[in-house]
């Protein structure tokens, strides 16, 4: 009778560490999905802001070119509206290269418990404050 008290208690054991890594990978989802919306919104916003604000500035450099030096002007805000552009572009792909990947908690924790349940326990080392830190100096 011990030997199946302790396969339920093993069992119950590995649907509890399921339950609580499946809560993480929940928890982790709904915070990305609102952090990526909150950027979404600013990043629109921004973008109807810096669209108007570019037209009106080019508008202006036409106007004011208009007599002498109407196509250079036109050009000259085409080339500066791409260059623009290509660093935007730029800068977006080196963001999205340097993120984080989704749910990689959830993922650790699920290797730990692998590791774990093989008999192979992965220690994570404690951190511990530095004593010569924390003294006063003299």
């Amino acid at each position: 009778m011990s030997i199946l008290a302790a396969a339920g208690r093993i069992a119950s054991t590995v649907v509890a560490m399921i339950g609580t890594r499946l809560e993480l990978a929940a928890v982790e989802f709904q915070e990305d999905a609102r952090r990526l919306l909150g950027y979404l919104a600013w990043v629109l916003l921004a973008v109807f802001l810096a669209g108007g604000a570019c037209l009106l500035v080019a508008l202006f450099v036409i106007v004011l070119f208009w007599d002498d030096y109407r196509l250079q002007a036109i050009a000259g805000m085409a080339i500066l509206f791409a260059a623009g552009a290509g660093l935007i572009v730029m800068k977006v792909k080196a963001g999205l290269k340097n993120q984080t990947a989704l749910f990689s908690s959830t993922l650790a924790e699920l290797r730990n418990d692998v590791a774990y349940l093989r008999g192979h326990a992965v220690v994570t080392p404690a951190v511990t404050p530095d004593p010569q830190a924390e003294a006063p100096h003299a």
